[in-house]
């Protein structure tokens, strides 16, 4: 902290609120004028960026290309004092998503991108329009676009990267994990559930810092929040600091009439305030004294030419950059520290305050203006500071400064394609992944020590007991285990920082939150993790965006949805998913996964951790049941070579269960999951009856259908799973059945122009016996016979 900050104890020994003017602070001489010079260039190339992806392309379509000049300008000078004075080379930092082209023109200064792409700004193969990770030419710490999400990344970083460290000595250092974020993105549900996380509180790595300019996309925010919103941050054990105030103006508060010039400004409602942003020079003092009748307050404010006055009134915290480089310098690195700093949306620009700013792009007459303003010769608008300047030394510095060494990945880590264990008794599928996962752990120890599960208070639930029983809770810090004597208790909850099993609390959006930032450790700092996070499955939904931002930012992971379905007949409506199937099938960059049996999910679960945390790899969603099924069903076989060959099938999505060849169905039953038994006893009615049944049981219906989409693709590189399961000599009649909506089949009707019906859920469920569930959906055996029938006229 600054040594003039006003300090105030809220909370004892856990937080505290500071509010930070800039009066004393003065880091005058070369060094603020060179940051000013900087931050003037770069203010001027955020904006030039936009203007030439909007003015300087051909756009034939007539679709705006758009961009956001006023959002990259407030954010000018703080990100100038982290990148040009803050930031080590080992600090990662989230930009909140408007602000991209500040950041793609601090990169190119830093010559961390070539001036090729300046004019390329949402243009194919050039920068994107939201940072990205994967996809952007220079360097990006996390992905941004999901308002509240990309902020939050670096906070699961964090622990993402404190897990790592505390199982594997050799994971490099971190220093911060830094969040830019607008206060518009404090509207948003997942910033409180990730604040709010009880393990949050010890990261005194993590540094947020709030573009304060107190606008959102439609409007100028109403009121004044900010009290609230340090409390919030307080509460949760936050060092909360306020930078409302700069230099200039701080000096104004101490002279006569001072503190109530503080007290108008900062009692204006923040529509007044950005109002007066917006008249002439000579209207401001008309604006300030308007129903005020202070003596001194006029004798101040009468005292100062109309520039003075204007730029007082412009003097916010967050463009004061000794300021800022003092208050990052200073940030308690105990706790983690939000800092509020006041901005101007549009600072430096014509478009400077105005309510409607977000969206709006300079005009050329603005853009030469801006150009004088900030000392750019217009016939070379992209040059860099020459390197025997001042500027152009320190941007040498910062980029040496600010290098980082190439990631050195993890050796190659065994998965095995197996574990061997027979499998006789029923089971379900949610109990045979908590078997596997505790036997993994003598069967596979080089696998399980790269294991980390996570769970929103449902590990039991989810039968992770086993798992968690052998390898522990991790925490943040050691806690004393106060049940370790208990000799009743079941599940061992022992929290160390040697755990592999990280809970959180009910908050799914948490869960998916550390999941991807879990899952990205191989790549960040060379260590191979394979998270596995299970959750209820009618609540994927709720975690549906973090968890696809999670993956578009490249985190790879596996997340298991269980129990699925009306199979959870007694638990009713609320907690009976329908949709996850399709949710499964169209996420890019996953494999969705459903086993019917113990076995398939052995093979499909190993299969699908080899995957996770290497080059190319992919992430994985399981839908698994709480219904035991007979593995004798399955029907194995016992001999090697076609136990191999049935592996085989199932990881590539399915296999036939008939006894006859394809070509001698006269209907084929397609099942999926738990409702195999129905669909097996289906088939025993129909042959019976006389009616020549096919059965296929599919693994995944994702993979099935990425075979079907591959057809005549000279690139396809998902197999020909499709054809094998429905050859296109041997036509019949499909009957699918599914405990999720029945269109997630329906594509099967095209693999050979099959006539097809497709029985699943697609109403509400309620509160049932399995039995009267699977015949309210029709999924029964009955229903499946009858659909069958129908189909063949019968």
């Amino acid at each position: 902290m600054p040594a003039t900050a006003t300090t105030t104890d809220t909370t004892a020994d856990t937080s505290d609120t500071s509010d930070t003017s800039g009066a004393s602070v003065d880091r005058a001489g070369e060094s603020g004028d060179v940051l000013r010079s900087v931050a003037q260039r770069v203010l001027w190339l955020s904006a030039a960026i936009v203007d030439a992806a909007n003015r300087g392309r051909p756009n034939s379509s007539g679709v705006k290309v758009g961009g956001h000049q006023a959002s990259s300008a407030s954010m000018v000078d703080i990100m100038v004092a982290l990148w040009f004075h803050t930031l080590r080379g080992e600090d990662r930092v989230s930009v909140k998503p408007h602000a991209s082209p500040v950041l793609h023109a601090i990169n190119y200064l830093l010559g961390d991108l070539d001036p090729a792409y300046l004019t390329t700004l949402r243009d194919k193969g050039g920068l994107q329009s939201y940072p990205s990770r994967l996809k952007d030419p220079d360097t990006v710490d996390f992905s941004t676009g999901s308002v509240g999400i990309g902020a939050t990344a670096a906070l699961w970083a964090a622990i993402a990267h404190r897990y790592a460290r505390s199982h594997f000595a050799d994971t490099p250092d971190a220093g911060r994990f830094v969040s830019l974020l607008g206060d518009a993105e404090l509207d948003e549900g997942a910033i409180w559930e990730a604040v709010a996380d009880p393990q949050v509180a010890s990261l005194g790595e993590l540094l947020w810092v709030v573009d304060l300019n107190r606008q959102s996309l439609d409007r100028v925010v109403p009121d004044i929040q900010i009290e609230r919103l340090q409390g919030m941050f307080a509460a949760a054990g936050w060092q909360v600091v306020t930078l409302k105030w700069g230099q200039f103006v701080s000096e104004l508060f101490e002279r006569p009439g001072g503190a109530e010039l503080r007290r108008r400004l900062e009692e204006m409602p923040n529509e007044e305030y950005q109002r007066m942003l917006r008249v002439p020079a000579g209207e401001v003092a008309e604006r300030i004294l308007a129903g005020q009748d202070s003596l001194a307050l006029r004798n101040l404010v009468g005292s100062l030419g109309t520039d003075d006055l204007a730029h007082a009134v412009r003097d916010l915290g967050g463009h004061d950059l000794p300021l800022l480089v003092d208050t990052f310098d200073g940030a308690d690195d105990h706790r983690p520290t939000v800092v509020f700093a006041y901005t101007i949306k549009g600072r430096g620009l014509a478009t400077e305050g105005h309510p409607n700013n977000h969206s709006a792009l300079l005009t050329e007459p603005q853009m030469r203006h801006l150009a004088d303003v900030c000392g750019i010769d217009t016939t070379d608008p992209w040059a860099p500071f020459p390197t025997d300047t001042a500027a152009g030394r320190l941007c040498t510095q910062r980029a040496d400064a600010l290098a980082r060494p190439a990631t050195t990945t993890t050796g190659a880590v065994e998965v095995p394609t197996a574990l061997g264990h027979p499998h006789r008794k029923p089971v379900s599928t949610q109990a045979a992944l908590g078997r596997l996962l505790a036997d993994v752990v003598r069967d596979a120890p080089e696998l399980a020590a790269r294991l980390v599960t996570c769970s929103p208070d449902v590990a039991s639930s989810t039968n992770l007991g086993g798992w968690i029983n052998k390898t522990g809770v991790w925490s943040v810090k050691e806690r004393h285990d106060w049940f370790a004597d208990d000799r009743e208790r079941v599940l061992r909850w022992s929290e160390s920082e040697t755990g592999q099993h990280i809970e959180l609390g009910i908050a799914e959006v948490n869960l998916v939150g550390l999941l991807g930032e879990l899952g990205t450790t191989w790549s960040r700092w060379g260590q191979r993790l394979i998270p596995v996070a299970t959750i209820y499955d009618p609540f994927v939904s709720r975690a549906l965006e973090p968890w696809s931002y999670g993956i578009y930012a490249g985190g790879q992971s596996i997340l298991v949805g269980t129990p699925s379905g009306v199979t959870l007949a007694p638990e009713g409506g609320a907690h009976q998913s329908i949709t996850t199937p399709s949710i499964g099938l169209e996420q890019p960059g996953c494999i969705a996964w459903e086993p019917a049996f113990a076995q398939d999910l052995e093979w499909t679960f190993l299969h699908a951790a080899s995957r996770v945390g290497v080059e190319g790899g992919t992430s994985s969603y399981f839908r698994l049941s709480t219904r035991p099924l007979d593995p004798a069903l399955a029907e194995v076989p016992d001999e090697p070579a076609l136990l191999e060959r049935r592996r085989q099938q199932a990881i590539a999505g399915g296999y036939r269960l008939s006894q006859h060849p394809a070509d001698q169905d006269e209907v084929t039953l397609v099942g999926v999951g738990a409702l195999m038994p129905e669909v097996i006893d289906a088939t025993r009615v129909l042959t019976a009856s006389g009616v020549r049944t096919g059965v296929v049981c599919l693994t995944s219906p994702d993979l099935v259908f990425r075979s079907f989409q591959q057809r005549g693709n000279r690139a396809a590189r998902d197999g020909n799973v499709i054809d094998e399961l429905f050859p296109a000599h041997a036509p019949a009649p499909l009957v699918t059945v599914q405990d999720g909506h029945p269109h997630t089949l329906a594509f099967l009707a095209g693999a050979r122009g099959d006539r097809i019906r497709c029985l699943g859920v697609s109403e509400f469920g309620q509160s049932t016996s399995l039995a009267d569930a699977y015949a309210l959906h029709g999924l029964d055996t009955a229903s499946i016979v009858d659909a069958a029938l129908g189909l063949l006229g019968r």
